[in-house]
């Protein structure tokens, strides 16, 4: 009896190491294919950015650096991060196959961090975009890019959650930020990240220094809308109102008095006049509390508000003046 168990076991032993290995199996060839499929469409961005003092004494010289970025056309567009080619007195595109290019920058967006170059190419690869809405939380996340210089360089791991917002250099938050843990280091901003069926879901931007598996991606829809406002019209236009403010949170007592459903609004500190902006009805130390008939609860929430569709329109303003509603009209210029 106990030969007969020995064997059964060994049995099933042998038969979960084999169905194992099959799941490995389509794992791994899941991401060979992804990886094949998009490589040649995956480009290193080496750039000479410049001097950042301008002629003082102990100047910075120049400082190269590497990113990474893909094609999305086979006449030459080319997606990266705004910090990978901005402010650079060089960029070089490298192909997979060596070939080297001058691109002309197309257009560069601080507040998303995404910029379009072209390269004078025909006939190239490109990657394809998936829809970012559809993308579910556990599923497989691919990275190509060139971490620290070692070119093509693919991670996998899986998007760990959705919706997140990142800070840009701007200061301005990112709306729709995918987070995954397939590795990301610097090298890698600019890259693509891809489902199982090698489609973008992602540009690569972030990760959190000192931390394991938090990196960020701009999501393929967020990246579509930008990129195609670059490639039609040269920038993505925002509406802004001239005004610095800050997070304020209300007390208790204004808050029910005036039947507010957020706890907080944004305090106006200072305002300027701007072509184009009518901010004459706003007074610093006025609290902003709604847009549009949007909520405003922080600083972030009036920049999101704050689209192309503003401008130029006269718009409702709800404030908290002395502690009390008022309603005021606006009219947003065109942030430059």
């Amino acid at each position: 009896m106990k030969l007969v168990a020995n064997y059964i076991e060994s049995g099933n032993s042998a038969r979960n190491v084999a169905r194992d290995e099959g799941l490995l199996d389509a794992y791994s060839k899941t991401i060979v294919h992804v990886s094949g499929k998009v490589s040649s469409a995956v480009v290193q961005v080496s750039v000479v950015k410049k001097a950042d003092d301008k002629g003082r004494r102990g100047q910075q010289n120049p400082m190269a650096a590497n990113g990474s970025g893909f094609i999305i056309s086979s006449d030459g567009l080319i997606v990266t991060n705004n910090h990978v080619a901005s402010d650079c007195e060089k960029i070089t595109i490298t192909l997979q196959d060596g070939k080297s290019f001058q691109p002309v920058i197309i257009g560069l967006d601080p507040y998303s961090d995404l910029a379009v170059l072209k390269v004078d190419s025909i006939g190239l690869k490109s990657i394809a975009f998936g829809n970012s809405d559809h993308v579910q939380v556990g599923q497989l996340a691919i990275a190509v890019g060139n971490p620290f210089g070692f070119n093509y360089t693919v991670t996998a791991g899986v998007v760990s959650a959705l919706g997140r917002t990142l800070r840009s250099e701007s200061g301005r938050m990112i709306d729709d930020v995918i987070q995954t843990d397939a590795a990301l280091n610097p090298g890698n901003s600019g890259g693509p990240l891809l489902n199982s069926s090698g489609e973008l879901i992602g540009v690569n931007t972030a990760v959190i220094a000192m931390a394991q598996g938090l990196c960020f991606a701009i999501s393929a829809n967020m990246a579509k809308y930008v990129i195609g406002k670059l490639v039609l019209e040269g920038k993505v236009k925002r509406s802004f109102l001239g005004i610095a403010g800050q997070t304020l949170k209300l007390s208790e007592r204004i808050i029910s008095y005036n039947k507010l459903s957020s706890r907080s609004g944004v305090y106006v500190i200072s305002k300027e006049r701007y072509k184009g902006v009518y901010n004459a009805e706003i007074y610093p130390g006025d609290i902003i509390v709604a847009l549009d008939g949007d909520e405003v609860k922080s600083v972030d929430d009036l920049h999101r508000i704050l689209n192309d569709k503003l401008i130029g329109r006269v718009i409702e303003l709800t404030v908290l003046r002395n502690n009390f509603i008022k309603k005021i009209n606006v009219i947003p210029g065109e942030l430059g």
